[in-house]
């Protein structure tokens, strides 16, 4: 199984892969390469596949960094050893089925959740039974047209085996995973559910997940991380999770078990969701380490909220009041807007550029610790939206074959930091970014460690001035700052 790249120092312990390897552990031998601890992941690839003991090759591929790693990978594999099964998971394939499958080089696509699709399609291969009524797979029929099983009901998630860390930990140590963040010194990746229950339309997750959710009991999260702590020494947690704080029971009561282990952490939410906490829950979070949670707040302005189908109750003076609430607690609200999304004319899109510049300038008053993360507007295919079929009326088009996706234009699009949408000109790309920049500059980020005191108030001051009088254009003394200092992005970047 497959982990390509996916950063270049602060890469984690590969849960999607490790999820698929528990599901087998047992009835089939197994081996891990991580892209991110591997000079040449390629040659250990072959180094397995040279055994002659390997018949399947399991990628895990999101969009971005893994999916240029994934594609030279699997590319070379099919060339040299034409008879491996090469089957993909992640965002990517379930979301680009026609690129993956029509390359040539991908025989099986794990469209959700692997944990029972990916063993029964070994099971099924192994055996020559048939695949096709496996759920959760799309793959190539014999007529050249793409298939796509039934969805399976998302499962119990304490229903799982265990993942095996420690037979990861004979590959690569698992201290080499936890690393030095904002949140602590040794800082654990962890999945504790699955899914989302909103339909955000420019949400990859929407597809795959379907508007479902299942978490782990409080208790199985706590043993697991607890397990990590005493063996390893992890002091943090960066749950990874699509939205972490679905359920307040399941919340609190991990964070009661937490209380006393005396680790930090963090993880994602919705404003309307966590907005409807009492105040002993946010309380008992903030006790037991939670320094920092993310939300998507995307925008302040309703109408655009809707255009979005964000879901649930959320508006735009909800954002600036649950900023101001959470700063009662100590905790850090770190908020994500989408800017440039589209619009009938040139100006309309302008207009709400310039109505969420504001509105971000107005969280930041209320709550001046805020975190502000700025992406421009990525196009997802979550078909049948408004916004989508909006997206498709302008002429975007998604690229049509795998080499098209790793143009570095792609690269950064899948980034959300190049949006090559048609309704966006160069000069509103510019306004967004350079008001970031300043933005960072007033208010840089309280994740990047790097950061010294000195720095920061040197760069405070010289972009205060730009952040009061709304000069916005040409911020290259912030911009020089940044680049000598190495300012981390947490949009890009993380912790």
């Amino acid at each position: 199984m497959f982990n390509p790249k996916s950063a270049i120092n602060k890469y984690r312990i590969p849960n999607s892969i490790l999820n698929i390897a528990a599901s087998v552990e047992g009835k089939y031998d197994w081996v891990i390469v991580d892209g991110n601890c591997e000079a040449d992941p390629l040659k250990k690839i072959e180094s397995y596949l040279n055994t002659g003991e390997f018949k399947y090759l399991g990628f895990t591929v999101m969009p971005g960094p893994q999916l240029r790693q994934a594609i030279v990978a699997a590319k070379a594999v099919k060339e040299r050893f034409p008879h491996t099964t090469m089957i993909w998971g992640g965002y990517f394939p379930s979301n680009q089925p026609n690129a993956v499958l029509y390359s040539g080089y991908v025989d099986f696509i794990i469209n959700g959740p692997g944990d029972h699709a990916f063993p029964n399609l070994i099971n099924a291969l192994e055996h020559d039974q048939p695949f096709e009524f496996i759920k959760n797979l799309i793959y190539k029929a014999p007529d050249g047209s793409i298939s796509k099983t039934a969805k399976e009901d998302l499962i119990d998630q304490d229903s799982l085996p265990p993942l095996p860390y420690d037979k990861l930990d004979t590959f690569y140590p698992v201290t080499k995973f936890l690393g030095k963040t904002y949140l602590g010194e040794k800082t654990l990746a962890y999945h504790s559910s699955i899914g989302c229950p909103f339909t955000c339309s420019f949400c990859a997750v929407v597809p795959i997940y379907e508007a479902r959710w299942k978490g782990k009991s409080a208790q199985a999260v706590y043993k697991d991380v607890k397990y990590i702590k005493d063996k390893w020494g992890a002091d943090a947690i960066e749950f990874h999770d699509n939205n972490f704080f679905v359920s307040e029971k399941r919340a609190v009561e991990f964070s009661r078990l937490m209380k006393d282990e005396n680790m930090t952490w963090w993880g994602m939410a919705r404003i309307d969701t966590m907005s409807k906490f009492k105040d002993s829950s946010l309380a008992a979070i903030r006790e037991s380490g939670c320094k920092i949670i993310f939300f998507g707040a995307e925008s302040g302005n309703n109408e655009v909220l809707a255009q979005m189908d964000k879901g649930g109750t959320q508006t735009g003076n909800q954002i600036i009041e649950f900023a101001g609430r959470l700063k009662k607690f100590d905790i850090i609200p770190e908020y994500s807007f989408v800017l440039g999304t589209p619009a009938p004319t040139p100006e309309k899109v302008q207009a709400q550029i310039d109505f969420e510049i504001d509105f971000i300038k107005k969280v930041k008053q209320v709550n001046p610790k805020t975190e502000i993360i700025i992406y421009t507007y990525s196009p997802v295919p979550t078909e049948g939206s408004e916004m989508y079929k909006q997206v498709l009326a302008s002429g975007f088009r998604f690229p049509q074959t795998l080499e098209d996706w790793i143009s570095p234009a792609w690269e950064s699009f899948d980034l959300r930091k190049n949006p090559l949408t048609p309704w966006l000109t160069p000069d509103m790309i510019d306004k967004i970014r350079n008001f970031e920049t300043v933005l960072n500059g007033v208010y840089p980020t309280v994740t990047d460690i790097r950061l010294n005191l000195m720095k920061r108030k040197a760069i405070q001051l010289i972009a205060a001035l730009r952040y009061r009088i709304n000069l916005y254009k040409y911020p290259y003394e912030i911009k020089l700052l940044q680049k000598v200092w190495r300012y981390r992005q947490p949009e890009t970047q993380g912790f």
